[in-house]
Formats: structure tokens, C-alpha cells, sequence
């Protein structure tokens, strides 16, 4: 499962109060929509749209536990792990990034994904 964990806690209201959709668009296209915000301030779900050869809809799911905070697939929705769906994941590392730039990333399996990118890992 594709993932990307950061070393500590993030303030995940201040990712919804900020939070501007993401369009994408080539021959590809990667829409990142909305962001839901659960009670507690601890789970966003960031609702996501990618179309290559599939069309795919689906959740990515940052959780922000007392010691990391983590980006990956809502499992309810699991799209099929296409290169469109690994790219989403790591814009949403980014938007997060942006708000908060000093935090590093500890553990990912999306190496390659972030440094098309030049996020360092």
C-alpha cells in the first residue's frame, strides 16, 4: 500500500482551513477536490479524482497521530495503484509541506514519486 509518513503530529484544520482543489490536467488528469475533516480534528479524507487509462475516484486519508502524521488510500475506496494515484498522494505531501515546511518525511514507499517532484526523502 502506498504511503508516506511524516515524524511528527500536524495541525490538520489548519491543512482544511487553507485547503485550494488541485487540478492536474494533460492527457492525464489528477482533480483534487474537497477535504472532510472528522470531529476529533485527527483524520482528514481529501476527495480525489485521476483519469488515465481508468477513470478512478476514491479518498486519500491523512492521519495525525501523537507522533507522525501519515498520507495514504482510504482502504474503503482502494483505486487500483496507478502512477496518476501515487502522484496524487505526494501532491497531497506537498500541500501539506507548504503549510507546514518544516517537517521531514520518515518512512515512504513513493521514493520516486517525490523526487519527480523534488520533495527529499
Amino acid at each position: 500500500m502506498p504511503h508516506i509518513v511524516f515524524g511528527e503530529k500536524i495541525n490538520l484544520e489548519k491543512i482544511f482551513e487553507n485547503f485550494q482543489p488541485i487540478l492536474e490536467k494533460s492527457d492525464k488528469l489528477i482533480k483534487i477536490e474537497s477535504i472532510f475533516l472528522n470531529s476529533k480534528k485527527n483524520n482528514a479524507l481529501i476527495q480525489t479524482l485521476v483519469i488515465d487509462k481508468l477513470h478512478q475516484e476514491f479518498f486519500i486519508e491523512v492521519i495525525s497521530s501523537d507522533v507522525k502524521t501519515t498520507i495514504r488510500l482510504l482502504p474503503l475506496t482502494d483505486p487500483v495503484k496507478t502512477d496518476l494515484v501515487k502522484t496524487a498522494m505526494v501532491l497531497i505531501a506537498q500541500l501539506i509541506l507548504k503549510e507546514f515546511p518544516e517537517l521531514k518525511i520518515t518512512k515512504t514507499n513513493l521514493h520516486e514519486y517525490l523526487l519527480e517532484k523534488s520533495i527529499s526523502c
